[in-house]
């Protein structure tokens, strides 16, 4: 089993995670006619949709409570009661997905209790929106935490509670992770249509969030997961969970509505792809299309070429535990050895199952100290100076993506997105190949070391 190494320090250098609420309101994004809302101060929700719009280069309609120092003492109800009551009379969504922050957390008040009374003495003026609300503190967890906690959220909130008698055998519930791409989602539903099956992903951010520009301004998301079919999540045959992160939301479909779930860590290769077609074909009664036949040939043939990039290659990892596990599994399969990994949170049960000794919860800076030697570097942008300092290529993923453009547009899930992944990290370690010369071999020259680039930099900037 994989060893699991805490925080051992202060103060984060160069933070490798993003929040919770921003988690959960990425969740909500994934909702037709949604608005996120995060109960706390301006400041928190500016970073959180300055983040978004960089990552993603859309509109993004994230509001906020706006709690004031007077609120922050007495209590937060009042300005929750009116933040939702000016989006509905001006926004008019079919939903609010409602997300704590630090601030108020940390003070400890009643959410569910101030929020029951709210839909209560204003169910008039609510009628026709669907509320939720996830408990989301700064300080613990992060993104996958916060997306796993919203889905449950909107599942309570909205989702039918009788077991049905008869259910819809075509109909599939998909749970994607917050790990996966717009195109990995469209994918995945496609994947499932080739099957005749009736996918009914949630949260669909590749409804919500895949660049598409409407024909008239809309204040809310204009994409996703509709809320009937949110209620109607209890008329599926199966929920199928993608990531370890959806283990509590497919549990929780469960819970209430009786539909049993097939959970899939991770979809990068073709062991994993393989058992997802073969669920696909027992719930179809059909065999696998000669298009998704062909798409497997073609990873075959792309292993047999890209193979002999990876051998004895180094690679250090920082990303969210799912991805982690997924972009590990991956390249260890390839014949490469996992040099460091580095991850957000110590809370998944994936981070037992990465193929390496130890996976450090940490940041950018303990990544950077422990990514020396290695031959890739794999997390986001902020990625980018460790990849400077160290002299080693950066792939990036995850989120956020912000100096790149079409991020979200990346299929790396599915026999495809296996193909494609192989051929962007082969090609990466091709372009930083260096040819060797008669002056690279001479041991009198090029004697600078990645510790001496380092100290210099350092002393530049001193």
């Amino acid at each position: 089993m994989t060893k699991i190494i805490p925080v051992s320090k202060a103060a984060s250098v160069n933070p490798l995670k993003s929040s919770q609420p921003l988690g959960a309101a990425f969740a909500y994004l994934g909702v037709a006619g949604a608005v996120p809302l995060f109960h706390g101060s301006q400041g928190c929700t500016s970073f959180a949709l300055v983040l978004f719009v960089r990552h993603f280069k859309e509109t993004i309609p994230l509001q906020t409570t706006a709690m004031d120092e007077v609120a922050t003492v007495l209590g937060g109800a009042d300005h929750l009661e009116e933040a939702i009551l000016n989006l509905k009379a001006r926004a008019k969504p079919a939903f609010i997905g409602v997300a704590t922050t630090a601030l108020v957390e940390t003070r400890g008040e009643d959410f569910p209790g101030d929020l029951a009374a709210i839909r209560e003495r204003r169910a008039a003026d609510l009628d026709g929106t669907e509320i939720a609300l996830a408990q989301t503190p700064d300080f613990d967890g992060a993104i996958e935490e916060g997306w796993s906690k919203a889905v449950v959220a909107m599942i309570d909130a909205i989702a039918g509670r009788e077991p049905r008698v008869r259910r819809n055998p075509r109909r599939v519930n998909i749970l994607p992770g917050s790990h996966l791409t717009v195109a990995d989602v469209e994918h995945i539903r496609a994947l499932v249509e080739a099957f005749g099956l009736e996918p009914v992903v949630f949260p669909d951010i590749s409804g919500a969030l895949d660049g598409t520009v409407p024909p008239r301004w809309i204040p809310t998301t204009y994409g996703g997961t509709s809320v009937d079919d949110i209620r109607s999540l209890g008329d599926a045959a199966l929920t199928i969970a993608i990531g370890e992160q959806m283990r509590a939301p497919a549990e929780r479909i469960q819970a209430l509505t009786g539909v049993e779930y097939a959970l899939f860590r991770q979809l990068y290769g073709l062991k994993a792809v393989d058992r997802f077609v073969t669920l696909l074909t027992e719930l179809s009664g059909q065999s696998a299309p000669a298009s998704v036949r062909r798409r497997r040939a073609q990873l075959q043939d792309a292993l047999l070429d890209g193979h002999f990039h990876y051998s004895g290659k180094k690679i250090a990892i920082a990303a969210e535990p799912d991805l982690l596990y997924g972009l590990a599994t991956f390249f260890v399969g390839m014949g490469a050895e996992i040099h460091a990994a580095v991850t957000t949170s110590g809370h998944s049960k994936a981070l037992q199952h990465v193929p390496c000794e130890a996976v450090k919860v940490g940041d950018l800076g303990d990544f950077e100290a422990m990514a020396e030697g290695a031959d890739l570097l794999v997390t986001h942008s902020h990625g980018r100076q460790a990849s400077e300092q160290l002299g080693i290529p950066l792939m990036r993923v995850g989120f956020p993506i912000f100096d790149r453009l079409g991020s979200q547009h990346r299929l790396r899930v599915g026999y495809e997105g296996a193909r494609n992944l192989i051929f962007e990290a082969a090609n990466i370690f091709e372009g930083a190949r260096s040819e060797v010369t008669p002056d690279s071999l001479n041991p009198f020259l090029n004697r600078e070391t990645s510790h001496d680039r380092r100290q210099a930099s350092a002393n530049r900037q001193h």
